[in-house]
């Protein structure tokens, strides 16, 4: 049985089988990824609710494990040289996750770059703009209501990144080809947020991206993801 006793983590969220991948998280677009892969990956796994409404991301708990106070973050028991390992950042998880199963993630170095530039994609543009709208447009809306330039920026922004998916779907079924990877799990929720998260599928016009509706149906629609857009429950 893996000790996690030094992870400081574990005496907030104790682990009840601490021989499984311990998830950290909440089923927002950035914490469904890595549930979403766990599930895809077959990966055992127990899953602790972290609330944002009373921040426990922000707990020094939670920050021993993630100085950056945001979810998801993992522990592996079973990680490099068979001892246990702590890993934070979405992207990063979801690397970790595909090169410690060997799915989800070419192996040969072209489709390996093709999945990461497309992860990075999404890390870098896909879910700063989407939140940044989603705050000013459903969150903030009363403090920006005599000025619209923030909602309408990122609003432009998110078409933008709609458009530029829109026409790489069109020639292929998933984000970097024929084969489903983490790149799609990383940017599916964020898009499918927009409708079922943001309310704001016409306000972003989402009807005017059939090809990105397409690829959301069918990612949402895997088994997996069914379940795992719903990990961890919410009370």
């Amino acid at each position: 049985m893996a000790d996690l006793s030094s992870f400081p983590i574990t005496k907030k969220w104790p682990a009840k089988d601490p021989s499984v991948i311990q998830l950290y998280s909440l089923p927002t677009p950035n914490g469904v990824k890595v549930s979403i892969a766990l599930e895809e990956l077959g990966l055992p796994y127990e899953a602790h609710l972290v609330s944002f409404g009373t921040n426990e991301q922000k707990s020094p708990e939670f920050v021993s494990l993630n100085p950056n106070g945001r979810i998801p973050a993992i522990i592996d028991p079973n990680g490099p040289d068979g001892k246990p390992i702590g890993v934070f950042e979405s992207g990063a998880i979801l690397i970790y996750l595909a090169e410690k199963t060997g799915k989800l993630l070419p192996r040969d170095a072209a489709g390996r770059y093709s999945v990461l530039q497309w992860l990075m994609f999404q890390m870098g543009g896909v879910g700063p703009m989407f939140g940044q709208f989603g705050h000013f447009y459903k969150y903030a809306a009363d403090k920006v209501a005599n000025n619209p330039y923030p909602m309408e920026r990122y609003r432009d922004e998110a078409r933008r990144l709609l458009g530029v998916l829109e026409g790489e779907l069109a020639t292929r079924p998933w984000m970097a080809g024929d084969e489903y990877t983490i790149a799609d799990i990383a940017t599916f929720p964020w898009v499918r947020g927009l409708k079922v998260g943001y309310e704001a599928a016409d306000v972003i016009g989402l009807e005017n991206y059939p090809k990105v509706m397409e690829w959301v149906a069918r990612a949402e629609n895997r088994p997996a993801s069914q379940k795992g857009l719903n990990v961890p429950a919410r009370p």
